[in-house]
């Protein structure tokens, strides 16, 4: 009777008097409603933020995630509201600033060699030391490139190599979006760096990278018009599989061409432990592409 009148299913069982199996089917239920609420408190959109946008602190609600925090905020506005204004094009790329994209540059032969001096003049030409004395060669200052420009170290520890990251930004032309907010300063949103800002970056530079090489490669044409939307599912270990393509205004070959642009740089980098221990072992990634 009380198991037929649902007694026993409301009753708040010691943990020692439950079986194993009441135990796991709990403890799977629990678990899952965790990953919901991480999931529900996680923002989905990506926004790259620059040096000159970030923030110590992250907004109280964002909307969207980096591998920096900032803050909505305007250089000049009119009037307040939960937004930013920005004077953009595009109502749908979601981007603060206008940056342009690198120009593709084709590889070039190696110049020759310069020829060097005989032993006996280079002999000629170095000064005499007395014996005994010590000569310290002053290092250059600024150091040139062959074509003259200042060379620059490669980074000595991963901190140094992550915060050269963070100081590149990615090329796209700002969003349009209306509102004001009374904050002053560079036009920016509520964002929030997460743990796994930086591998994101990462993604959508390699991704991004891919798609401008093939339309140089295979010679864009600039009457394409629309966009490409296309989901697929990233692995831990960096694979991808079942890319589709979810919306297409553009056209079988710049649709064909976004395809490529994320199937050639698959696999991708090995998810951090501690991203793996937030977004689990599978995400589904919505990219898109636009044409104009």
């Amino acid at each position: 009777m009380g198991k037929q009148l649902g007694w026993w299913q409301r009753m708040q069982w010691p943990a020692w008097m439950k079986s194993p199996e009441m135990l796991t089917e709990l403890l799977r239920k629990q678990q899952a409603a965790q990953q919901v609420q991480r999931q529900q408190e996680i923002p989905l959109i990506f926004v790259d933020v620059s040096p000159a946008q970030a923030t110590a602190e992250p907004p109280k609600d964002a909307k969207y995630y980096s591998n920096k925090n900032s803050r909505a905020a305007n250089q000049e506005t009119e009037k307040e509201t939960t937004t930013p204004k920005i004077e953009g094009k595009h109502p749908e790329l979601v981007k603060t600033e206008d940056v342009p994209r690198q120009e593709f540059q084709p590889l070039q032969p190696v110049p020759p060699v310069p020829q060097t001096k005989e032993p006996q003049e280079e002999a000629k030409a170095i000064p005499t030391e007395k014996p005994g004395d010590l000569t310290v060669a002053k290092p250059d200052v600024n150091p040139k490139n062959d074509d003259g420009q200042e060379k620059r170290e490669r980074p000595k520890t991963v901190q140094e190599a992550k915060a050269r990251l963070q100081e590149s930004q990615l090329a796209g032309q700002k969003m349009l979006l209306d509102g004001g907010v009374s904050l002053h300063s560079r036009d920016s949103l509520d964002t929030k760096a997460t743990i796994y800002g930086n591998y994101d970056w990462q993604l959508v530079a390699a991704i991004q990278s891919s798609w401008y090489r093939l339309l140089e490669e295979q010679g864009y044409a600039a009457d394409y018009r629309g966009k490409v939307t296309l989901h697929f599912r990233l692995h831990y270990d960096g694979r991808i599989t079942d890319l589709r393509i979810a919306e297409n205004t553009a056209g079988s070959i710049p649709a064909s061409i976004c395809e490529t642009a994320i199937e050639k740089p698959n696999p991708f980098n090995k998810f951090p432990v501690e991203m793996r221990r937030v977004v689990g072992d599978i995400r589904s990634i919505t990219f898109t592409f636009f044409y104009d």
